[in-house]
């Protein structure tokens, strides 16, 4: 992660140390992960009693996960509440609005760098089935909720797997896609991703008119559409160049407007990056279950 420089205000270091009164304890880590989180987690990690992990997994799900010789260690989350700034485009033309793309990419780098500090409280090697989401409330105007969730995870004994930059891993994959890319000797790296809020221009009256009843190709919006997402899938990608990945899978693309006007539209380039194991071989396909509809 880390595309777009800082750009949102104050450092999170100097937010947090504000958010206790002096002589207090901080209410937050440096990296913004709440006390309380951190308390729970080692409370599930055996701190005072027995350990007790918890996850999003289905049972088929752990079963292959169990499979694998991994172990569950907790559900881990990350999350940010952001608010988005004000950029405005040209009205006749087509532009990124690299404000607004930086706003939402950081948000969501905070989120999922909370997730991964939570991670590294359960010792984990690995977050499996992450889930990213953006949220907008009705109390909250011009504010996004930025979320990642997943599930922390043990590599087998003498296995580590976690990436050149000593992080987990994180996966976006199905348990069951987790299964059969380990099977076949690879590793996921890194959820990866890329970003673009774009201003798509408004045609003018004299454009409108000479295409009114017409089949014809409406190039400007073509230019516009095609050049914002080529942005995010290009950020996404120096992503994985920068952890040394071999390739990408599972890769999506969506667009929204969120907050904005319908001119402006957001392109979201996820990912998850790959590399081989080392010393893997492929092993068995995977094993199927079936579920019964009758009683």
């Amino acid at each position: 992660m880390g595309f777009f420089g800082f750009r949102g205000g104050q450092p999170p270091q100097q937010q947090q140390q504000q958010s206790a009164g002096i002589g207090e304890e901080p209410l937050h880590t440096a990296g913004g992960v709440p006390q309380d989180a951190i308390a729970r987690l080692r409370r599930m990690s055996g701190e005072g009693g027995k350990a007790l992990w918890t996850s999003d997994l289905s049972v088929n799900e752990f079963v292959l996960l169990d499979r694998l010789g991994m172990k569950p260690l907790g559900l881990v989350l990350g999350s940010s509440i952001y608010h988005v700034g004000i950029q405005y485009g040209n009205y006749y033309q087509n532009q990124e609005l690299e404000y607004l793309s930086a706003a939402m990419y950081h948000a969501r780098e905070l989120a999922i760098k909370r997730m991964e500090e939570e991670a590294d409280v359960l010792g984990a090697d690995g977050i499996v089935g992450v889930r990213i989401n953006v949220i907008a409330y009705n109390w909250a105007e011009s504010a996004l909720e930025f979320t990642a969730l997943g599930t922390a995870v043990k590599a087998p004994a003498g296995e580590s797997h976690r990436t050149v930059h000593g992080k987990p891993f994180t996966s976006d994959f199905s348990m069951q896609d987790f299964y059969k890319i380990y099977q076949a000797g690879y590793i996921p790296v890194e959820v990866v991703m890329g970003n673009c809020v774009y201003h798509v221009a408004h045609q003018g009256f004299m454009q409108s008119l000479r295409t009114w009843g017409a089949n014809v190709e409406l190039s400007n919006y073509t230019e516009a559409i095609y050049d914002a997402r080529e942005l995010a899938m290009s950020r996404m990608q120096a992503e994985a160049e920068a952890h040394q990945a071999e390739g990408v899978v599972g890769m999506t693309i969506s667009e929204r407007s969120w907050i904005w006007q319908p001119h402006v539209i957001e392109f979201f380039a996820l990912g998850t990056s790959i590399v081989h194991r080392p010393g893997a071989a492929a092993g068995p396909d995977a094993p199927t279950y079936t579920v019964s509809l009758d009683d």
